[in-house]
C-alpha cells in the first residue's frame, strides 16, 4: 500500500477539515482513528517560518509512515496523528524471541496490538531526539506547536467503577486501569491499594497504644506528681519571663504527654519495624503475581527501550555505559552542598523559633512555647513547599550534567538526587527537635545565646517529645488535607475555567473529532512528572509514618484516612480532570523500592534514637530499677516512680539571676528546677547524666540490632517471589523445550 507523497498545510474556513493526505491516501481503521493530536496556536498559520517548521516536522513523522489529518477552530490548530501498522509489527518482530512468551503472549501476538502500546511507541517517535533544534519539545519552547497529548478515549468503565468517590471501600480494577494508562500507572495504584490496606493494622495498633495512654491518665505516678507539685517552681524560659511557674501548672500537659510517651511506645517502634519489613515483601510477592498476570515477568526494560530506538531510527547507534569519576565526584560535591543548604534551613527555622519565643515571650508569658512550636510548624510548612521546587531543578540539573545513557536510567538517578534533597528538607527541623532543640542550651543563669542575643529556645516543660509530637501532627495534617485539598481543588477548577471560557464562545463544532479533540485540549495539561509527583507524596508520607512513628503513634491512622482520600483523588484527577498520561511499560515500581527499603532501615535507627534521647523512657527505667525506692528497698510496695519527678529536676539558685530583683512577688523564691542533670554547687553535669547517657547509648545499640534482625528474619522468611509465581515460569520454559525437542526430532525425521 502506497501514500501520497505530497504534503501541505491549509487554512481554511472555521472547522474544516484539512487532511495532509490527499488522493491516494491510506485508509485509517475505524476502530482507533488517532493515536494522539498536535496542537498549535492558530497565529503560528500566519508566520512563515513557523509554518515552514510545522511542514518539516510533519514530513519527517510522515516520512517513517505517519497519516495525518488537520482541524482548526477559533484559536488552534489541531493535528490528529496515527501511526501505521507496520510500525507495530516491526516493534513486534524486534521483541519477539521463541523462548520468551508464555502460551497467553503468543495468543496475543496474533492479534491487534494494545491502545497503550500504540500510544507508547506514536509519543516516543514523535518527542525522539533526532538533532539538537530538531525535538518537539524544542519545537514547543519555539512557539511551533504548543502540546501533545493522546485522547481519553473508552474510560466510561473506569469513570463507572474508579474515579467516583461513592467507590472509595472498593476494590480497584488494576487490569482495566492497566490497559488504560499502561503499567507503570496500574503498578502505583496496586502498590498504593496495598500500602493502604497494609495500614489497618498498624493504625489499629498505634490508635491502641495511644488511648492506652488514656486507661492511665489520671492514675500515671508521674503525672501525680507534676498535678500536686504546687511547692516546686520552675525557671522562667525565655529572656522576657520574670515569673517563676508552678510545676502543677503542667498538669494537663503532663497527661496528654503520657498518651504518646509511656511503655507502648517501644514495642510500637519495633511493631512497625516489622511492619515495614512485612509489607515490602508481602508487595513483592503481590507484584511478581501481578506481573505474570500480565506475562511481563520477563520483561527487559532496555530491550525496549533499543527497540523504539531502532523502530524510530533503524541507523541508531547503541549507546554503551559509562562513567566518570570526574563528573560523580562533582555531581557528589554539588549534592552535599544542597544537603548542607537543606540543613541551614533548618536553622532559618532554628533562628525564626529563637526569635519568636523573644517577642511573643513579652506578650503572653506562660503560653510562648507552644505558640512557637506551632508557627514554627507552619513556617516549616511553608519552606518544605518552596524547596520541593527548589530541590527539583536542581536535581534535574545534576541529571543533565550526569548525562545518563537511557529515560529510564534518567529517571532512576532523577528518583534517587530528588528524595535525598527532599528527605532533608521535610526531615530535617523533626531531627532538631528530637536531637537538639534545648541539649545545647546550657543552664539557668548561664544560658547559649544566638549571636550574643537571643536565648536558644528550650524544650516544653513537660518535655521534648511534646515539642516533637505537636510538630509531627501539624505537619502531617498541613500535608494530608491542605495538599490533597490543592492537589483536587485546582485541577477543578483550572477545568471548570476552561470549559467556561469554551462555552462563552458559544460555537459549538459539527466536526465529531474536532469536538473530542477540543474535549481533551480543554482537560488539564500533564507532564513526565506527574506519576512522578504522586509516588514522592507517598514515599514522603511512608517516612513520616514510619520514621518518627514513636513520637506520633496517629501518624499511620492519619495516613489510613488520607489513602483512602488519595486513591480516589487520583482516579478523578487521572481520568475526568486531566488529560490523558502517556502509558509506560514496567514489570516493577523501580528505584522507589530501594526508597522504601531505604526508609525502613531509617526508621529503626531514628526510632531507637526518639525512645533513647527524646522520651523519657530511658530515665524513668534508670530511676525504677537504680535509684528509685523500689531499687533501694525490695520490700516497697508503692509505685516504684514514686519521687521520679524530683530526681529528674535539677535546682538552680535565683540568687544567681543578674535579675533576680526583677521578680517582684515572687523574689522570695530560693530555688528553680529545671529539666536536666546538673549539680547544685557548680551546675556541671551530675553522674547521673553520664550513667543514663550510658544506658541510652547501650539501648540504642541493642534496639537497633534487634529491630534489624527481625526485619531480616522477616525478610527471609517471607519469601519475595510466591512458589505458585515460580512454578508457572518453569512450567512455560519447560513447555518452550518440548516444543523445541519436538520441531527437531521432526526436523531429524525430514
Amino acid at each position: 500500500m502506497q501514500c501520497d507523497e505530497s504534503l501541505q498545510i491549509f487554512v481554511g474556513s472555521e472547522g474544516d477539515c484539512l487532511p495532509l493526505m490527499e488522493r491516494g491516501t491510506c485508509k485509517l481503521e475505524d476502530s482507533h482513528q488517532w493515536d494522539c493530536v498536535l496542537v498549535a496556536d492558530l497565529q503560528t498559520q500566519k508566520i512563515e517560518k513557523q509554518v515552514q517548521r510545522q511542514q518539516q516536522f510533519l514530513e519527517k513523522l510522515k516520512s517513517k509512515g505517519f497519516h495525518f489529518k488537520i482541524i482548526k477552530d477559533q484559536k488552534k490548530v489541531f493535528f490528529g496523528i496515527r501511526a501505521d501498522s507496520r510500525i507495530f509489527d516491526l516493534y513486534r518482530t524486534l521483541l519477539m524471541k521463541p523462548e520468551d512468551p508464555g502460551p497467553r503472549a503468543k495468543q496475543r501476538n496474533i492479534n491487534s496490538i494494545p491502545v497503550t502500546t500504540r500510544i507508547r511507541i506514536v509519543s516516543f517517535i514523535v518527542n525522539n531526539k533526532a538533532k539538537p533544534g530538531d525535538t518537539f519539545e524544542d519545537l514547543v519552547k519555539d512557539g511551533v506547536f504548543e502540546t501533545m497529548f493522546p485522547l481519553h478515549e473508552g474510560e466510561k468503565e473506569l469513570k463507572k467503577k474508579w474515579a467516583r468517590w461513592r467507590n472509595m471501600f472498593r476494590k480497584q480494577p488494576i487490569d482495566d486501569i492497566r490497559n488504560y494508562f499502561g503499567e507503570k500507572v496500574a503498578l502505583y495504584f496496586a502498590w498504593l491499594g496495598w500500602y493502604t490496606y497494609m495500614l489497618v493494622p498498624a493504625a489499629v495498633v498505634g490508635l491502641i497504644i495511644f488511648l492506652s495512654g488514656f486507661a492511665l491518665f489520671n492514675s500515671s505516678q508521674i503525672s501525680k506528681e507534676i498535678c500536686a507539685a504546687d511547692d516546686i517552681f520552675m525557671c522562667p524560659l525565655g529572656d522576657n519571663g520574670h515569673n517563676y511557674q508552678r510545676l502543677s501548672g503542667m498538669c494537663a500537659f503532663a497527661k496528654l504527654t503520657h498518651l504518646f510517651d509511656n511503655d507502648g511506645t517501644v514495642v510500637f517502634a519495633i511493631f512497625m519495624a516489622l511492619w515495614a519489613t512485612v509489607f515490602l515483601e508481602i508487595w513483592k510477592r503481590q507484584r511478581a503475581r501481578v506481573v505474570l498476570h500480565w506475562d511481563l515477568y520477563g520483561w527487559d526494560k532496555e530491550e525496549e527501550e533499543m527497540a523504539l530506538q531502532l523502530i524510530n531510527c533503524p541507523d541508531y547507534k547503541l549507546k554503551t555505559h559509562h562513567h566518570s569519576y570526574l563528573s560523580s565526584a562533582i555531581i557528589l560535591i554539588l549534592s552535599l552542598f544542597m544537603i548542607c543548604f537543606m540543613i541551614g534551613m533548618a536553622h532559618v527555622l532554628v533562628v525564626y523559633r529563637v526569635v519568636a519565643a523573644a517577642l511573643f515571650s513579652s506578650i503572653m508569658e506562660h503560653q510562648v512555647t507552644t505558640v512557637v512550636v506551632v508557627t514554627g510548624a507552619v513556617v516549616h510548612y511553608v519552606i518544605i513547599v518552596i524547596m520541593t521546587k527548589v530541590n527539583k531543578c536542581v536535581a534535574l540539573k545534576l541529571c543533565s550534567f550526569e548525562d545518563p545513557r537511557t529515560f529510564s536510567e534518567r529517571e532512576s538517578k532523577f528518583t534517587v538526587k530528588f528524595f535525598i534533597l527532599q528527605f532533608f528538607a521535610h526531615f530535617s527541623s523533626l531531627i532538631y527537635i528530637a536531637f537538639i532543640l534545648g541539649r545545647i542550651n546550657g543552664h539557668p543563669g548561664k544560658s547559649t545565646r544566638l549571636a550574643g542575643l537571643w536565648k536558644l529556645e528550650e524544650c516544653h516543660l513537660s518535655g521534648c517529645m511534646t515539642d516533637l509530637f505537636i510538630q509531627m501532627a501539624i505537619i502531617m495534617g498541613l500535608k494530608q488535607t491542605l495538599s490533597n485539598c490543592i492537589e483536587y481543588l485546582c485541577p477543578w477548577f483550572a477545568h471548570k475555567y476552561r470549559l467556561m471560557r469554551a462555552y462563552k464562545r458559544g460555537i459549538e463544532s459539527k466536526d465529531p473529532d474536532l469536538e473530542e479533540w477540543q474535549r481533551n485540549y480543554r482537560m488539564n495539561p500533564v507532564n513526565t512528572f506527574s506519576l512522578f509527583d504522586e509516588f514522592m507524596e507517598m514515599m514522603i508520607q511512608y517516612g513520616f509514618t514510619t520514621i518518627f512513628v514513636a513520637a506520633f503513634p496517629l501518624a499511620p491512622l492519619l495516613a489510613l484516612f488520607s489513602n483512602l482520600v488519595e486513591i480516589r483523588l487520583d482516579a478523578i484527577k487521572m481520568v475526568r480532570l486531566q488529560r490523558r498520561l502517556i502509558p509506560r511499560k514496567a514489570n516493577d515500581i523501580g528505584t522507589w523500592l530501594q526508597v522504601l527499603e531505604t526508609i525502613g532501615v531509617l526508621a529503626v535507627i531514628a526510632n531507637g534514637m526518639v525512645i533513647a534521647f527524646t522520651s523519657e523512657f530511658i530515665p524513668r527505667i534508670v530511676y525504677k530499677y537504680h535509684y528509685g525506692p523500689c531499687a533501694q528497698n525490695r520490700n516497697f510496695t508503692a509505685d516504684c516512680l514514686e519521687g521520679y519527678v524530683n530526681h529528674s529536676l535539677s535546682v538552680f539558685h535565683t540568687k544567681h539571676f543578674q535579675d533576680h530583683g526583677k521578680m517582684g512577688s515572687q523574689a522570695n523564691v530560693t530555688v528553680c528546677r529545671y529539666r536536666d542533670y546538673r549539680n547544685d554547687r557548680d551546675y556541671n553535669l551530675s553522674e547521673q547524666f553520664w550513667f543514663i547517657l550510658a544506658i541510652r547509648l547501650a539501648f540504642v545499640i541493642l534496639f537497633e540490632h534487634v529491630a534489624l534482625c527481625i526485619k531480616l528474619i522477616a525478610a527471609w522468611f517471607v519469601p519475595d517471589v510466591p512458589q505458585s509465581v515460580k512454578n508457572k515460569v518453569l512450567e512455560e520454559k519447560y513447555q518452550i523445550l518440548r516444543e523445541k525437542m519436538c520441531f527437531s526430532s521432526r526436523s531429524t525425521d525430514v
